[in-house]
């Protein structure tokens, strides 16, 4: 069992901040099991609710007939298929006279929960939970090839773990959007992604990808809100310095979990990825998930910077009054850039970090270093 005592940490603290905690993250990303570890360390009764089980979502259908009595920890998990719950959650917590913790567990993001936030404000802190990462395992070959879901990354081989993804993909498009309210044929939102896969650590561009699916510009940002709202996309900001200079202004798109990306292209095992095109944005793509998740930044403290046909920077992350500046490169032994002078320059960073599938550190410039990706997620750790 992959160890992940780092989020048990984070639920606890959270418990002594706010009566509800939510883990929000991808399905099949570890959250039901999260949950179920940290009920057996609770000093009291536990009181478990499945909102995909017929029975726990039809007793759910009255709320304050099944929980108002409860005390002790109560979970509710996917609880996205019961928004109306958030107003009684409210009211439930409002109550002094019974001592519970409710920890709530949902596949989709706030924006797509919007009642949470608004019906639960300040009485409820979040965590967001993704699949394993470079830092919980040490194969890092497998978690690139086959992506972080647990049972993709811990299938007994590269055949079942292409059969579970295909599954998950499926089981997403024909149930799990459905079960939001989000009404879009399958096939459609397919394709869309699909074509979405081919944007991947590239500039999104609505329009052109409207275009080719005889959709409109709006209706292409609808379906891309879906798929980044849903964990599953990544929509990376441009940041913008005021230097006189055509800066790029639209997003980056990324395929969060790298085995997800793979099965869309139809890379099916690690000598397949070797010597497919695509190699560099894989690598890219996965090692950003890393760097993120390794330093728990959030959507808004995450960008990247590109001045046409000049300089660029893949990852840009703001956090705690400094700026980190990543380079991802699929190469033996990356060199000093101009591209790099310029965004530490012009950015006024306070390191240029350049992670590669290599295993040598070495420093490039006094503010510049390269690192292997195992090697830099353990100094950070």
């Amino acid at each position: 069992m992959i160890n992940r005592q780092s989020y048990l940490n984070k639920i606890h603290a959270n418990f002594d901040v706010h009566p509800v905690v939510t883990l929000l993250g991808p399905r099949q990303c570890g959250k039901t099991t999260l949950a179920k570890e940290y009920a057996k360390t609770f000093l009291g009764p536990v009181h478990l609710f499945d909102l995909e089980n017929p029975q726990d979502w039809q007793l759910m259908q009255n709320p304050q007939l099944l929980l108002s009595e409860l005390e002790g920890l109560i979970v509710i998990d996917e609880i996205q298929r019961v928004p109306e719950l958030f107003q009684f959650l409210r009211f439930l917590v409002d109550q002094t006279d019974k001592t519970r913790q409710i920890l709530i567990l949902g596949s989709a993001s706030r924006e797509l929960m919007r009642q949470s936030s608004e019906s639960l404000a300040g009485r409820i802190g979040y965590i967001s939970v993704a699949p394993f990462s470079a830092i919980e395992v040490d194969n890092l070959n497998a978690l690139h090839q086959r992506g972080g879901f647990p049972r993709s990354f811990l299938a007994k081989s590269d055949a079942a773990a292409q059969l579970w993804l295909d599954n998950y993909i499926q089981t997403f498009l024909e149930q799990d959007i459905p079960q939001l309210g989000i009404h879009i044929p399958a096939q459609t939102l397919w394709r869309f992604w699909n074509m979405l896969a081919h944007y991947h650590g590239n500039i999104y561009n609505s329009a052109e990808l409207g275009r080719s699916l005889g959709i409109s510009d709006h209706t292409a940002r609808h379906y891309l809100d879906i798929l980044v709202g849903t964990f599953m996309v990544r929509q990376l900001s441009p940041w913008f310095e005021n230097i006189g200079k055509r800066q790029v202004k639209r997003p980056k798109i990324y395929i969060r979990d790298s085995g997800i990306f793979h099965k869309i292209l139809g890379i099916s095992d690690f000598s397949t990825l070797f010597r497919h095109p695509k190699i560099g944005a894989s690598w890219e793509g996965f090692a950003l998930e890393q760097v993120i998740q390794l330093y728990e930044a959030r959507p808004e403290e995450c960008y990247f910077w590109s001045i046409h046909q000049q300089g660029e920077l893949d990852l840009l992350i703001m956090k705690n009054g400094q700026r980190h500046g990543f380079e991802f490169k699929y190469s033996d032994a990356p060199s000093l850039t101009k591209s790099m002078i310029m965004a530490r320059d012009t950015l006024n960073l306070d390191s240029i970090t350049v992670i590669y599938p290599g295993d040598k550190t070495y420093k490039i410039d006094q503010s510049i270093t390269v690192y292997p990706l195992a090697d830099f997620m353990k100094i950070r750790s």
